[in-house]
């Protein structure tokens, strides 16, 4: 007898990696795990009931994501951050962005716009819902590529590759400090109007601002945990 189901396709290796460090970003975004606190792979290997070579794959695509650090001969601990990097952060953040928003004023079509407000769309979806921590810092990290997706420029998209898994894991520290999924609901809403409207000037204005307020929020936020 025939059928339109669709057959059982098995756990892959991968899968299971994936899972795992899910599992753990969750947790660190969450809270449960502290900046600086120390995680070792016997502890990791109990509680979620995997085999090591599932937890050093994990904490591998951790460390790409940059939210835990592994040192030989001293183990894997969460990362921690420091003034001078959220600063750093920010400044360069401001440039880049401001760099690709100059760049794709005039390149701008319909559909790519929509595309922006599509992408808000979702942010705010997981937003209201209350949804996945984790999933709303995809998400509005996938809203803020876009500008850079819209440049036309590959070392600048390239440098905001290598950017990303910084800005993710402020953002993983900054919900933890609101205790919220993702931003406010509302907290895009300025940034998508003006990147659809006609004032390039009023945009770069509104990227300074924000990441001035964002950078001062942050600080007075994170400050007991932050170094020098």
């Amino acid at each position: 007898m025939q059928t339109d189901a669709k057959p059982l396709e098995p756990v892959t290796h991968d899968t299971l990696r994936s899972r795992v460090a899910q599992r753990l970003a969750h947790h660190i975004v969450g809270g449960n795990f502290l900046p600086g606190q120390r995680l070792t792979e016997r502890e990791l290997t109990e509680a979620l009931g995997v085999g090591r070579g599932s937890i050093r794959e994990a904490v591998r695509e951790l460390v790409e994501a940059r939210l835990v650090i592994s040192e030989p001969y001293k183990g894997i601990r969460v990362r921690s951050i420091s003034r001078r990097d959220l600063e750093e952060l920010y400044s360069l953040r401001t440039t880049l962005e401001r760099f690709a928003f100059e760049l794709l004023w005039n390149r701008r079509t319909d559909a790519a716009l929509a595309d922006l407000a599509a992408r808000n769309a979702r942010l705010i979806e997981v937003i209201e819902t209350g949804g996945d921590p984790v999933e709303a810092i995809d998400r509005e990290l996938h809203l803020h590529a876009w500008c850079y997706e819209m440049s036309g420029h590959d070392l600048l998209r390239r440098s905001w590759e290598g950017m990303r898994p910084h800005v993710n894991f402020y953002f993983s520290m900054h919900q933890r400090a609101h205790g919220r999924a993702g931003p406010r609901r509302e907290s895009h809403d300025t940034y998508v109007r003006l990147a659809c409207g006609e004032d390039l000037s009023a945009m770069l204005d509104h990227l300074d601002a924000h990441m001035r307020q964002g950078l001062a929020r942050t600080m007075a936020e994170l400050g007991p945990e932050m170094g020098a």
